[in-house]
């Protein structure tokens, strides 16, 4: 990776310009770049917050590679005392002759940077300017200093100066182990070949066979250029730099004598590389609680990494995954590059130049180009593509200084519009868009599982518009990052605001995919370009892209804030027939019925796949159930999406409403009407987008079937034959579920006992069931116990109870079951979601909604009773649930109470100390009224009100 050019003329400007963030260790990288050292951040990822700490020196920390990049050329940053790390940054036009007479800088000089020597863990040695080479190596480096490993990495060709290869070697020699990457380039490197034979003499090389094996390492084999490998990069490799052919052969042949010790990266499979390098290095350092780590977080991974398995069904989409792989690195490797696609323009659009900004050669050529155009006549002139093997880039024709310009209008504002007509290469971020059903998320599933090798892990994230943020702060259980609200920073003497303490706990998470090590995070289905809460820009919670970590989104939004998609086709004709088909032949009467039912249904993927399953699963011929699909009546209803509102982006597929009907009839077929897989459907649709656990879903299927047939002692017969019951239940949830998946209506999730439903056949579902099915999934919710890893379910249960802006849909529950719904699911999910992931504002919304909810409840009861008092005969019954139940108005009342100091005490975190106190009077004025003062709870509200006075004092006094 090289540096950018980031940095102004002026050193006095250096502290205001962008630098890399550096790892936590103080080791060195040593880079294939325009300097010969390698900085473990990249400047894009260089946070506001993070930059003051992060760009200074100490004089107990700093290392190694900070001398040599001084010698280099390279400026350090003027230290500050309270900084614990290093930085530095190119030069760009300061003299070299500032530098001299000891070449100090701050209270260090270049001469006390070389005295301070030490030794490393592990030194590693490659040879290449690769992007994929340098992504390895960055990666290993990473790797191994998170794991408490002081690393040393360096491509020792680069070097500047006899005196940076004299304090690398050093290094070389002190450090403890030595890995040594091995490339084609790497057998004609004389510094390569330095390094095998150094660390083979001391019994304590790593070599590690990135694009090629150890079959390959054969002297004989490399000097007779035998073998399609050799046939370009073989012969007598001593020679162009003027090495011993003995020390040659005793360096390569010596590869053969460490079989324990070697490692291959080659074929993509970097992760589990790096992960052996680690555990082989922390088992020679005696390190075994590193061992211990990394076994743990590698089954969690192989547990928990992919939403769902892999579709072994996966047809076509060659071509997609091709370019999305080129997009992202900015180069294709491997088997894909036989499978190569022409780059072709979207719009011939006028001065649009594809180039690279480093390499100064072809900007030279560029500025003849642009001399040569600027003297030609104006008007439409042809648009330039270059592609290069490093990286692909679109940039305006006016030179790269006005690279990362924005366009402007005649206001001065920016256009955004005119800024989104763009595909990144290269730059590690894509988005593929495309209509409902056309197989978007399996595009995406099946490109996580090819290149997983190449990231440490896959992060998958649910983008629906109201679960979007709390799916990202999730993704800190796999970075192990804690935003809990006790850990957040806080300010001298200050008390953070809620959007404070949000804003750090998104920075963190941040914070950790801006690192070294790669990601690949994936957002499916993004519904909306803001925030459903705060209608914040989505994409203020990713890193900013160019980094290690990988982004793809995919979305029906034409474009995605400044992205411009991958736009996602259908199917060829002959893709889309063998996925119907399967591996069955049939005459030419059923193919064109095939084709007219892919026709119907819109060429979707979700209904070809739909039908393939039927045609397999049942003996019936493409034919009759064309005919089957063409007599079916639908049903109408209002296309709104589970968001709420009335989405254009979900076109109505009525075929393929009729292939749903098609398919629940035959479930009614075989089990008979209402079966539970019909019902697992229909009440599926009021869940939250995540997968759904087999036990919520079939309770839930189970109590909109008491509903429809009227079962009122179901209870009873349950307790009288509980065994009995319970088998034969157990038995039907797992014929339902098979069913389920068989028939290509659901996804098995890789979650223990979970299932995951397409949004159109839960929009349709919804709308099938209707209300019915709502109260159901409630009703399962509460029965549950409290799960911390399925709360989208919970907060689901809780749009539709509580009234959360314009959501349209709401039910109207019991005072009985409201109460159990706010013991059970809504004090515990507002304090989990306040606590664990600092989401304040989102659990005081939640507890300011219940407080209504009761408040409601409770005048409905009084109403309700009073109504039957006024009557002038009142014998009998009362038709209210607080005759029914005497003490349901004072439980109502207390648990009122309960939620109202739940919301004080959160308040007196965000400093918000008046709103705190009215919610504690009205807390102390229920629990007065009706336990009495001196009730343990009283005098705990008391105590409460006493603290916030005394913070109102202090805050008055302040």
């Amino acid at each position: 990776m090289e540096l950018q050019r980031e940095t102004t003329s002026k050193l006095g400007m250096l502290s205001a310009t962008t630098s890399r963030n550096l790892s936590s260790s103080s080791s060195a990288f040593v880079s294939a770049s325009q300097s010969p050292f390698f900085s473990p951040r990249s400047p894009s990822f260089q946070t506001a917050e993070s930059t003051k700490s992060d760009t200074t020196l100490n004089p107990s920390t700093v290392s190694l590679g900070v001398a040599d990049a001084v010698n280099s050329g390279l400026v350090i940053q003027k230290p500050e005392p309270s900084s614990s790390a290093s930085a530095f940054v190119r030069d760009n036009g300061i003299s070299r002759e500032k530098h001299k007479k000891g070449r100090s800088y701050g209270k260090f000089s270049f001469n006390q940077f070389c005295n301070r020597l030490r030794s490393y863990d592990v030194y590693i040695g490659f040879h290449g300017r690769k992007p994929s080479l340098l992504r390895f190596a960055n990666w290993l480096r990473a790797e191994l200093e998170l794991q408490g490993m002081t690393c040393f990495a360096a491509d020792r060709a680069r070097c500047r100066n006899s005196r940076s290869h004299e304090t690398v070697e050093k290094v070389m020699n002190a450090s403890t182990y030595g890995v040594v990457i091995l490339t084609k380039k790497s057998f004609g490197n004389p510094y390569s070949i330095e390094e095998l034979r150094n660390f083979l003499g001391k019994k304590n090389l790593i070599p590690i066979f990135f694009d090629l094996g150890p079959g390959d390492c054969l002297a004989r084999d490399i000097i007779e250029r035998r073998g399609e490998l050799w046939e370009k990069h073989g012969g007598e490799l001593w020679i162009p730099y003027g090495g011993l052919e003995k020390e040659w052969r005793e360096a390569v042949n010596g590869l053969a004598r460490v079989d324990e010790w070697r490692l291959e990266a080659q074929d993509g499979h970097w992760r589990d590389c790096i992960l052996k390098a680690v555990v082989l290095l922390a088992t020679r350092l005696s390190r075994r609680s590193v061992v211990d780590r990394v076994n743990r977080w590698r089954e969690r991974v192989d547990r928990e990494e992919f939403p769902f398995p892999q579709n072994e069904n996966f047809i076509g989409r060659k071509k997609e995954l091709s370019e999305l792989e080129f997009i992202l690195f900015g180069d294709v490797i491997g088997d894909a590059e036989r499978e190569y696609f022409d780059l072709k323009t979207r719009h011939r659009r006028k001065n649009l130049v594809l180039g690279q900004k480093e390499n100064i050669r072809l900007e030279e050529r560029a500025a003849k180009d642009r001399q040569t155009e600027s003297s030609s006549s104006k008007g439409k002139e042809p648009v330039i593509w270059r592609e290069f093997d490093k990286e692909i880039e679109m940039r305006r024709a006016g030179g790269p200084h006005r690279q990362h310009q924005p366009f402007r209008v005649r206001n001065g504002t920016r256009n955004r519009r005119k800024r989104s007509m763009k595909i990144l290469y290269g730059k590690g971020v894509a988005c593929v868009s495309g209509e409902s059903g056309i197989g978007k998320t399996e595009l995406l599933l099946e490109y996580a599982y090819r290149f997983s090798q190449r990231y440490k892990m896959v992060l998958w994230i649910g983008g629906e518009a109201r679960y979007i943020r709390q799916n990202y702060l999730n993704l800190s259980q796999f970075l192990e990052v804690d935003v809990g609200f006790e850990n957040q920073s806080t300010g001298k003497g200050r008390t953070q605001s809620f959007e404070e303490h949000e804003e750090d706990s998104i920075s963190r998470v941040r914070k950790e995919l801006m690192r070294d090590i790669p990601f690949l995070v994936v957002i499916d289905n993004l519904e909306k370009e803001n925030d459903w809460w705060d209608k914040k820009l989505i994409m203020d919670l990713l890193p900013r892209f160019g980094g290690e970590t990988h982004i793809i989104i995919s979305t029906r939004l034409p474009r995605v804030v400044n992205l411009e998609p991958l736009k996602l086709s259908y199917l060829s004709g002959i893709e889309a027939m063998s996925l119907m088909r399967g591996i069955k032949d049939y005459p030419i009467e059923e193919i064109d019925a095939l084709k007219s039912i892919e026709e119907k249904l819109g060429r979707l993927t979700l209904g070809l796949g739909i039908v393939g399953a039927i045609l397999s699963e049942l003996p019936i011929n493409p034919v009759r159930l064309l005919d089957t699909l063409n007599r079916m009546p639908l049903r109408e209803f209002s296309w709104i999406s589970l968001s709420g509102a009335e989405d254009p982006t979900l076109r109505p597929q009525h075929f393929l409403m009729r292939l749903l009907e098609v398919c629940f009839s035959i479930f009614d077929h075989a089990d008979g009407p209402g079966c539970l897989a019909t019902r697992m459907v229909q009440v599926g649709g009021w869940f939250g987008p995540g997968a759904i656990p087999i036990s919520f879903l079939a309770s839930a299927a189970y109590k909109h079937a008491w509903k429809d047939q009227g079962f009122r002692f179901w209870s009873m017969l349950r307790a009288i034959s509980c065994g009995l019951t319970t088998s034969r239940s157990r038995k039907s949830e797992v014929e339902a579920f098979s069913m389920l998946t068989r028939f290509g209506l659901a996804k098995v999730s890789n979650q223990e006992d979970g299932i995951h439903f397409h949004e159109m056949i839960r929009i349709y579902a919804l709308h099938r069931g209707g209300i019915v099915g709502a109260h159901a999934m409630v009703q399962s919710v509460c029965n549950q116990p409290f799960m911390f890893q399925h709360t989208d379910h919970l907060w689901a249960a809780c749009f539709l109870v509580f009234k959360f802006g314009t959501f349209p849909w709401t039910i109207e529950l019991k005072v009985p079951k409201l109460v159990i719904l706010v013991k059970r699911v809504v004090l515990p999910l507002a304090l989990h979601m306040f606590v664990r992931f600092s989401r304040c504002n989102a659990a005081l919304e939640l507890l300011r909604a219940c407080t209504d909810a009761l408040a409601a409840a409770e005048d409905s009861l009084v109403s309700r009773v009073g109504k039957w008092l006024d009557k002038p005969y009142c014998w009998g019954s009362p038709k209210s649930d607080a005759q029914l139940n005497p003490y349901l108005w004072q439980e109502t009342v207390l648990l009122r109470a309960t939620v109202l100091e739940a919301r004080s005490k959160l308040m007196i975190r965000g400093g918000q100390y008046d709103i705190a106190e009215d919610l504690i009077k009205k807390t102390l004025n229920i629990r007065i009224s009706i336990c009495g003062e001196h009730h343990p709870d009283t005098e705990s509200a008391r105590e409460t009100q006493n603290k916030i006075t005394r913070l109102l004092t202090n805050n008055l006094v302040i």
